[in-house]
């Protein structure tokens, strides 16, 4: 096919562009206009979401507005929003809306909602919602304590729960002489007084079975009771750890051959009960020794009708299995501890040696006492 050469007025003329492409009628559809809708609105959300929950995360675990060491006490029974609350009021969590729903959120987010624990906690500045989380799940709440001395009657055991500042509540049940095991017992913030004494009692219970079971086979003793009758003379007769097991020794051998125990301390108890050391006593009167009294073992034969306070594992474990000696008596050495004697011989030399030690320290302390005091 021959080209027809254009002239030279048609080469100066514009060519005409070309006509745009039809318009697919698959476009027009409305039904695509409303999937491009909810692509690009599914993208944007999504976006959204992603950036929200970065946000919200780095906001639960990084430092918080807490600027001081504070204690915050958290009520049973208080919900996530009353903890929320009660964390926003005292600054361990910024109290704006967007923080609390944060630790809200993020306390969900973990599925911990109904694992947060009552007590009372302590946090440190800085601390983060994570870490706020993390304590209140783990119940790493402020411990407070009570120590009970060895030998105690459950009277003087009694008035230090009461008055400890801590524990909660009315004692309802006090537990029998010799039913406590003294120790150092810790508790959270709340505890009932009822509820550390009824710990007291199971530790006791406990620790006497295991003892019993670990007994020497010959004791004069016949039952569980019975030792920590004994055990509670043990401990008021000596403060010394390396002492009572001879001490018990000295006891299991008088009750082997029929002879009275004579302890000074069952005197005390039977004229004064529980509360015979609630008071600074000074030496036993005559008058105290002779006055009729079953817990007195001057008087009367074996043991006692019952413990005279509450013996601590060492005076349990010391009549279990005491020393394997032929001692029959003891006195004060005048240093804290006691000087032991196999006859009575033996025994009332070593008591004049006492008495000696005993003029001395009064005279000592009469010529201090009658003294001038000499001017600087």
């Amino acid at each position: 096919m021959r080209i027809k050469p254009k002239s030279p007025r048609e080469a100066l003329q514009p060519e005409q562009a070309p006509a745009p492409p039809q318009r697919s009628r698959h476009v027009r559809n409305p039904l695509v206009i409303l999937i491009n809708l909810v692509i690009t609105l599914a993208v944007f959300g999504l976006a959204t979401v992603g950036g929200a929950l970065y946000f919200g995360k780095k906001k639960f675990e990084e430092a918080g507005p807490l600027a001081a060491d504070a204690t915050v006490v958290i009520s049973s029974g208080s919900g996530l929003s009353g903890i929320t609350d009660r964390l926003a009021g005292q600054g361990v969590i910024d109290d704006s809306m967007i923080d609390e729903w944060i630790f809200n959120l993020g306390i969900r987010f973990y599925k911990n909602a109904t694992n947060l624990k009552a007590g009372e906690y302590a946090f440190a500045p800085g601390v983060s919602m994570h870490q706020v989380m993390t304590d209140l799940v783990e119940g790493n709440a402020v411990t407070h304590s009570v120590t009970i001395p060895e030998g105690w009657t459950t009277a003087q055991i009694i008035d230090r729960v009461r008055k400890h500042p801590v524990l909660v509540g009315e004692i309802t049940d006090v537990p029998g002489e010799g039913a406590l095991l003294p120790e150092t017992y810790t508790f959270a913030r709340g505890m009932t007084r009822q509820g550390v004494l009824d710990q007291m009692k199971a530790a006791q219970d406990k620790l006497l079975a295991e003892i019993w079971e670990r007994r020497t086979s010959d004791l004069p003793v016949n039952s569980p009771e019975e030792l920590v009758i004994l055990a509670s003379i043990v401990e008021k007769e000596t403060a010394l750890a390396d002492e009572r097991p001879r001490v018990a020794g000295v006891f299991v051998n008088r009750l082997n051959k029929n002879m009275r125990l004579q302890s000074d301390p069952t005197i005390l108890y039977g004229l004064y009960g529980g509360e015979a050391w609630l008071k600074d006593r000074s030496a036993i009167k005559q008058s105290e020794l002779k006055a009729e009294n079953n817990y007195n073992t001057y008087q009367i034969d074996g043991l006692p009708p019952g413990p005279i306070g509450n013996p601590g594992r060492a005076a349990m474990e010391a009549v279990a299995n005491p020393s394997r000696t032929l001692d029959l008596f003891f006195v004060a050495d005048g240093t804290g501890g006691h000087i032991f004697a196999e006859t009575y011989e033996q025994h009332q030399a070593n008591v004049r040696k006492w008495r000696k030690i005993e003029r001395e320290r009064r005279q000592q302390q009469q010529n201090q006492e009658t003294q001038p005091a000499t001017s600087n």
